[in-house]
């Protein structure tokens, strides 16, 4: 998990935003697989030209939903329209206007580049096939590069020729699983710069993220726990919507002091954030008392703060409950 940042000083804004028709609207899906309840009714809309985040702990059915939505997977129940089709009736439709970049990279290493994007636009059967890969490869920053062979790319040039082949079909729905794991710093923010550019285009994009920053990029979260929709919104949304004060403390021993405070009253949540420890709690008064308490004899620097994505990201994940039962 990344590290905390500051929050932006506004949720960016889909340059759609004022469009009618959604692009995605769902409402009460559902997914089995064996006696697994991995989607359970699950509702929500996506805006055309829209960043739409998923977050949530591992095997919570971010994937999945993100396949029903799509018309990629059957529901057992449930209804909605993805790019104006029927998500049931017409998945065949829907599939054509669907760019996938899944987590793994799974183009061939022993092609280049431009080889790779031949081959894909080949399995499109696309006309002006050499002019499209031409404009996939200009439009990624992937020209000068486009005879080098694929295996010894690093994995922020894996992850534009990724892209690059998902948008050779010019789709209207980017379905992106995780896209930037293993990816260093400076090419995931190349590839954030570039999916806003194509938001810009009036492009949709689904995309699921265990990274923070890259979250609060999204003009829109949805926050999925084993199945379940807890929350969804704008990031200040979802903050808002956990209702919790945080306090910071700057000191030393903060590994002990966090373990103390979870014991006490109005300490709901306690996560050491490098040289900080964050305090949260729903109980304002309480968590405040406790701090106080807690602190009194110890030199060390206390304040409130504003609560951050990541500490609700946290609060939320240490309280949900897996399919079987068991704690996440």
């Amino acid at each position: 998990m990344s590290a905390q940042n500051d929050s932006p000083p506004h949720t960016p804004q889909p340059p759609n935003a004022s469009r009618g028709a959604l692009a995605i609207d769902v409402h009460n899906l559902n997914k089995h697989f064996g006696d697994k309840h991995v989607v359970n009714d699950v509702s929500l809309q996506v805006a055309h030209g829209e960043i739409f985040g998923f977050l949530g702990p591992n095997g919570s059915g971010k994937t999945t939903s993100i396949r029903l939505m799509c018309g990629l997977l059957t529901p057992d129940s449930g209804s909605g329209t993805c790019l104006g089709y029927d998500i049931v009736r017409d998945s065949a439709k829907i599939k054509r206007n669907v760019g996938y970049m899944t987590q793994r990279f799974s183009y061939w290493e022993d092609m280049t580049i431009r080889e790779n994007l031949d081959f894909v636009a080949r399995i499109y059967q696309m006309r002006d096939r050499k002019e499209k890969v031409d404009r996939a490869l200009e439009a990624l920053g992937l020209h000068s590069r486009a005879d080098q062979m694929t295996g010894a790319l690093s994995g922020g040039w894996k992850q534009r020729l990724a892209l690059a082949a998902c948008m050779l079909h010019e789709p209207k729905l980017l379905l992106l699983d995780e896209p930037t794991a293993g990816v260093d710093p400076t090419a995931r923010r190349d590839f954030w710069e570039e999916l806003h550019r194509l938001a810009a285009q009036g492009i949709s994009v689904l995309v699921s993220t265990h990274y923070m920053d890259e979250a609060e990029r999204c003009h829109k979260l949805a926050y999925i726990a084993y199945g379940k929709l807890l929350a969804q919104g704008t990031a200040q949304q979802v903050i808002d919507s956990q209702a919790l004060a945080t306090w910071a403390i700057h000191g030393a021993h903060l590994t002990e002091l966090s373990a103390r405070l979870r014991d006490m009253p109005g300490v709901d949540q306690t996560v050491v954030f490098g040289s900080a420890l964050h305090a949260s709690g729903h109980d304002h008064a309480g968590l405040e008392k406790a701090i106080r308490q807690a602190t009194s004899h110890l030199s060390v620097r206390v304040e409130p703060i504003e609560t951050g994505l990541e500490d609700v990201f946290i609060y939320m994940m240490s309280r949900s409950t897996d399919n079987y039962g068991k704690s996440s």
